[in-house]
C-alpha cells in the first residue's frame, strides 16, 4: 500500500488539477472526504476563525496548528497538506514545524515567503522577504524530509504578485523548485493569462487557489477543466466549506430567532441518524457490547 506522501506527490505529477477542499476541523475533514475528493487541505485561514474567532493574521500558534491539524489527519484516510505559514520564524525553526508536520501524519504542507506576522493571501497589505532567506527555508524543510520522508510534499507558495507582479513570481517559483520544493503555490494570480504563464514558466507543477462561490477573492474563477487542460497541478479551495457552514448556521439561526422552532425544516439540518453515522456512533456501540461488562441497549 502506497503512503499518503506518496499518493499525494504522485498526483500532483500527474498535474490533472488535484482539488482540495480547505478543512476547518475533523468533521469538515470527514465530509470532504465522504464527497469523493481525493485529498485535502487543512485551512490555516478556517483553524483561526473557528477556534479564536479571530482573521488569518497570524494569531493562532504552531503548537495549537500542529494538534489541530493530527485531529484532522486522524479522522479522515486521505491525503492531508497541513499549513506551515512562514514556517513560524526562520530556517530552524521552519525544520522543527516540517518535522512535527511528518510525525502528526501530514502528506505534505504549504510554506510561504511572506514576511511575519502574515496574512490571508487574499487580504491586503502583504510583505514578502527576500528571495534567498525562502531559498534556505526550502532548504532547510527539504533535508528534514528527506531524512524521515522524501516522499513528503513540500508546497512552497509565493505572494510575490501582490507586491511585485507575475514575473516576480515566476522568478520565485524556479528558485524554490530548483531549492527543493515538490510543488509551487502562485498566490492570487489576476487572471487566467497569469495562470497560465506560471505553469509554462515554473519548471514544477504549480498549485492555485482559488476562492470558489465567493465574493472578493483576487483570483478569477476559472473552471476545473480549464486549469486541467492548462497542466496546473493542484487546486486548493481553503474556504468554501467553511463559509458554506457559516451560512448554513445562519440560515438555521434565523430561523428559530424570536423563539420560534424550525419544524419540518429538513432543508436546514442533517438527520440525528446521518451525524451520528457521520461520527462513527454505531461503531463505538458495537466496541461497548464487545469490551463492556454490562451493556445497555
Amino acid at each position: 500500500m502506497l503512503k499518503k506522501t506518496t499518493k499525494l506527490k504522485n498526483m500532483i505529477l500527474e498535474r490533472r488539477a488535484l482539488v482540495c477542499p480547505g478543512a476547518h476541523d475533523a468533521i469538515s475533514a470527514k465530509l470532504i472526504e465522504r464527497a469523493g475528493f481525493e485529498a485535502l487541505q487543512v485551512s490555516g485561514f478556517g483553524l483561526s476563525a473557528t477556534y479564536l474567532g479571530l482573521p488569518d493574521m497570524a494569531f493562532i500558534g504552531f503548537s495549537d496548528v500542529v494538534h489541530f491539524t493530527k485531529n484532522i489527519i486522524d479522522s479522515v484516510g486521505i491525503p492531508v497538506m497541513a499549513d506551515a505559514d512562514t514556517g513560524y520564524g526562520n530556517s530552524i525553526n521552519a525544520m522543527h514545524v516540517t518535522r512535527e508536520f511528518i510525525k502528526a501524519g501530514a502528506a505534505g504542507m504549504n510554506i510561504e515567503d511572506q514576511v511575519f506576522p502574515k496574512r490571508c493571501g487574499h487580504l491586503e497589505g502583504k510583505q514578502i522577504i527576500p528571495i534567498e532567506e525562502m531559498v534556505m527555508k526550502i532548504k532547510a524543510c527539504k533535508a528534514v524530509k528527506d531524512e524521515i520522508d522524501p516522499d513528503f510534499v513540500i508546497n512552497a507558495r509565493t505572494d510575490a504578485i501582490a507586491v511585485h507582479g507575475i514575473e516576480e513570481a515566476i522568478k520565485r517559483g524556479n528558485a524554490y523548485a530548483e531549492a527543493g520544493a515538490d510543488l509551487i503555490f502562485v498566490e492570487a494570480p489576476r487572471s487566467i493569462d497569469q495562470i497560465e504563464q506560471a505553469v509554462k514558466e515554473i519548471k514544477a507543477p504549480v498549485s492555485i487557489n482559488l476562492m470558489d462561490a465567493v465574493v472578493g477573492g483576487k483570483t478569477p474563477l476559472v473552471p476545473i477543466e480549464k486549469l486541467k487542460e492548462l497542466g496546473v497541478g493542484r487546486i486548493s479551495i481553503p474556504v468554501g466549506p467553511l463559509f458554506a457552514a457559516v451560512k448554513g448556521m445562519v440560515n438555521y439561526l434565523n430561523e428559530i430567532q424570536g423563539g420560534k422552532l424550525a419544524e419540518g425544516r429538513t432543508d436546514l439540518v442533517a438527520a440525528f441518524s446521518e451525524f451520528k453515522d457521520l461520527v462513527g456512533f454505531e461503531q463505538f456501540r458495537d466496541l461497548e457490547k464487545q469490551y463492556l461488562p454490562k451493556f445497555i441497549e
